[in-house]
């Protein structure tokens, strides 16, 4: 039944049917074919918990918040700031594409509008410093799937909604194995330019006046992260308060730097606006999906078969990487996330995982599908903004990446104190 599931979930994906409509069909089906009851005249009221779910909230809210930083114009000048400070390390400027996206990550929570934002600020540096573009893209490429690791996660909020795992430890877990997957790009751009050194550009002008002179640039996402991070674990906030004093901040500091326009104030709610139509209603078809599935027990049915395979826990762990990695070569990463949540999460929960390690370890190979063709849409948001060439440079570019990723995957399995570290900590203070 499972496979059954997926194949009709791809051969409507394959038909261009919108993802939200897509689950919601595959839910009609389901219920019409092993469901007793009809279970369609629930919709209205999985719809109206969906929508009026308080932690969900936050969806709007960093988005708008990252909207704002990258319409104002903030996210070039913190470009800018960074290569001043990084890019003495061999790659140069590559360094500071991956520093600039774990930055921007810190207030977006959007892997594509990170990967979009250093595009347009870092695509025309290429030729004038000489790197080789294909790298050169490949670090954008991966570096902006930092977007839904590095918190405020949009991602990990859906993640924990659908899994009543609490967000704020979610967020602190996801902070170190963030931190720890920036060092391994950087380690990876020096690692190829060390061997190939013409790839690695020319030297950008750098002085230590320049050096401090930049400093305000970087300013405006630390002091947003540190006060919605911040406000969480203090206590002073929930996460929804939290975002909403994020958002506040945002509008702050835009406004202080003279950049708050007409214009800017209405594309940036335009976008938010669609951005957020279309999650919310792929969660309440995602709903709609899950409660079929649980309600027919197929869910449990699943959960089940897998455990009579009586495989360790290391095993199934690895098994359900390789779907994951499977999947993620032909969905996208939110849909693919959203649609195998019900039916995977019971089954890791079952073998004895921890709902927080394994929110991290979603979010890792959803990067892994960003970046891995043919449907790695990060792949697709860096050759649209990159406006000229072939994809097949920024799939090559992108490929040393996915070998670091999944390094990353094999570091937080063998070793889950990279993620639990952090949040036990907190939770015995």
């Amino acid at each position: 039944m499972i496979g059954v599931i997926l194949i009709l979930l791809l051969l409507l994906l394959a038909l261009s049917i919108p993802i939200a409509a897509a689950l919601g069909i595959l839910g009609l089906l389901i219920d019409y074919i092993n469901s007793p009851l009809p279970l369609i005249y629930a919709m209205g009221a999985l719809a109206w918990k969906v929508s009026i779910d308080e932690i969900l909230f936050t969806i709007p809210l960093f988005i708008l918040m990252g909207e704002l930083m990258l319409r104002s114009g903030i996210a070039s000048r913190m470009y800018a700031a960074i290569s001043q400070w990084i890019s003495w390390l061999p790659g140069g400027l590559m360094h500071s594409n991956i520093g600039t996206s774990a930055l921007f990550s810190a207030i977006s929570g959007s892997s594509l509008a990170t990967a979009a934002t250093v595009t347009t600020t870092a695509i025309k540096e290429v030729n004038k410093y000489g790197y080789n573009e294909r790298l050169f893209l490949g670090t954008i490429v991966a570096s902006g799937t930092l977007g839904i690791l590095i918190p405020p996660s949009v991602p990990m909020i859906v993640y924990g909604a659908m899994t009543n795992t609490s967000i704020p430890q979610l967020y602190i877990a996801a902070i170190l194995p963030g931190l720890v997957l920036t060092v391994f790009f950087s380690m990876t751009v020096i690692i190829i330019c060390g061997l190939k050194r013409e790839w690695g550009g020319r030297p950008v002008e750098r002085s230590w006046a320049k050096r401090w002179s930049t400093l305000p640039d970087l300013l405006p996402p630390l002091i947003i992260f540190f006060a919605v991070i911040g406000s969480i674990y203090a206590g002073w906030a929930t996460a929804t308060e939290s975002a909403s004093v994020g958002v506040l901040l945002a509008f702050i500091l835009v406004a202080a730097q003279r950049r708050l326009t007409k214009e800017v104030l209405i594309s940036t709610l335009e976008s938010t606006m669609r951005t957020t139509g279309m999650i919310m209603l792929i969660l309440i078809a995602a709903n709609f999906l899950n409660f079929v599935l649980n309600s027919s027990g197929i869910g449990k049915q699943v959960t089940g078969v897998i455990l009579s395979l009586d495989m360790s826990p290391l095993e199934t762990i690895f098994a359900v990487v390789a779907l994951y990695f499977v999947l993620g070569m032909f969905l996208e990463s939110l849909t693919m996330m959203i649609a195998t949540i019900p039916i995977i999460t019971p089954v890791v929960l079952a073998a004895g995982f921890n709902p927080i390690w394994f929110g991290v370890l979603m979010m890792l190979l959803m990067e892994t599908a960003l970046i891995t063709p043919p449907v790695g849409m990060n792949l697709f948001v860096v050759q649209g903004v990159r406006k000229r060439g072939e994809i097949r440079d920024v799939i090559i570019g992108s490929l040393p990446f996915v070998i670091t990723t999944i390094a990353m995957i094999a570091v937080l399995i063998f070793f889950p104190e990279v993620a639990l570290w952090l949040p036990e900590k907190f939770s015995g203070r």
